[in-house]
């Protein structure tokens, strides 16, 4: 974080492009939603731990992952350790056959938002899950748009059959706005746009709009962590290493044979991808298809294009304030947001309010 000349609340910047750039004083709303977002392994939890101990905070996670029960290692999950020192929500709320999307994460999101005001603490929304954040603030419905299983069966056998490629080419056909908007391997944005329009006769892209118009968009503050690519990556292969020893492998088999299907959306996502494929190669005694080694490095190989992706869409967002965190502590980048959000709070002050025992009293099923 380069420092600022004046006022606190002039903030200058990392564009994604790795220039510097100066971004105009902006003072942030009202009594404002606090936002800590990023890409992954930024050190965001770290950073939103050490916050909501300095202004009574409590820490709503906005991992699309982290919200299944069981995927603990390869998600990043907060510890008990950390859990002790400030209250977590939208953590271990269903399990990994149950489906969640969007919608789901921002109900409960709200809720949780609702009932740590209520007891006069402030929420901290923490994650790189960037949809799930996009439709908390700008309000998002989320609502009409319809499903169909068998649908969406048949779409899925098209899939594996012929590929995203040739169902991206059927989206632009119906849907061009979306088709042109998706990349040609998104295979499950494909597939559902094409199962809205197989149900409805209307593209999804019309049912966004419908949304867009009924919108209520929330007073917050963006507040995103950045450093430079190279240590980014460096952070990422050392995290994968770190995983590994604290025994993803152990999670995952033990995932697979308490029957999650390695099908399922959770047990697709990073690192769970791969050493299922990794344990069911194994099974099969299919030798030389997958080595242990070559899944470590597919992990790491995996988790680095996917920050690039979360670079890509956060940093579409004008509104974010982007922190380059390089050499800081989550302590000192704690105490520089805190300046930023909390003019008038000092590091020292003390909070007023002890945490609750106990978290995610509210989102359990």
């Amino acid at each position: 974080m380069a420092q600022s000349s004046g006022s606190m609340n002039t903030v200058f910047t990392a564009d994604h492009a790795g220039k510097r750039k100066t971004d105009p004083s902006r003072n942030p709303p009202a009594d404002p939603l606090i936002v800590i977002l990023g890409q992954t392994a930024t050190g965001k939890t770290e950073v939103a731990i050490a916050l909501a101990e300095r202004i009574g905070g409590e820490i709503i996670s906005a991992d699309s992952m982290q919200v299944y029960r069981g995927l603990d290692i390869g998600t990043a999950k907060p510890d008990s350790a950390a859990r002790s020192r400030v209250p977590f929500h939208l953590l271990d709320i269903v399990d990994p056959d149950v489906p969640f999307n969007a919608s789901h994460w921002k109900a409960h999101a709200e809720t949780a938002i609702r009932e740590i005001k209520e007891r006069g603490r402030r929420p901290i929304v923490c994650g790189g899950t960037g949809m799930y954040i996009k439709a908390l603030l700008e309000g998002w419905t989320l609502a009409g748009i319809p499903a169909d299983a068998s649908v969406r069966a048949r779409l899925q056998n098209e899939m594996e059959r012929y590929g995203a490629n040739a169902l991206h080419s059927q989206l632009k056909l119906v849907d061009p706005t979306t088709a042109e908007r998706l990349h040609p391997n998104d295979a499950v944005r494909i597939s559902r746009a094409l199962e809205v329009f197989q149900v409805t006769g209307r593209t999804i892209a019309e049912f966004q709009q419908d949304d867009r118009d009924s919108r209520n968009p929330i007073a917050s503050v963006e507040l995103g962590l950045t450093m430079p690519r190279t240590e980014l990556y460096e952070r990422v292969d050392r995290r994968v290493d770190v995983m590994l020893a604290q025994g993803l492998e152990l999670e995952v088999r033990g995932l697979l044979a308490g029957g999650c299907s390695p099908d399922l959306p959770p047990m697709k996502s990073l690192g769970y991808r791969e050493m299922s494929a990794y344990i069911l190669s194994e099974q099969r005694q299919d030798k030389g298809s997958m080595t242990y080694a070559n899944t470590v490095d597919l992990i790491k190989q995996n988790t680095r294009r996917f920050a690039k992706r979360q670079q890509t869409w956060f940093g579409a967002d004008p509104n974010i304030r982007w922190f380059d965190v390089s050499g800081k502590s989550a302590v000192q980048i704690a105490d520089i947001l805190l300046s930023f959000v909390l003019p008038g709070i000092s590091p020292d002050t003390p909070c007023a309010d002890e945490p609750v025992t106990s978290s995610n009293t509210s989102e359990q099923q």
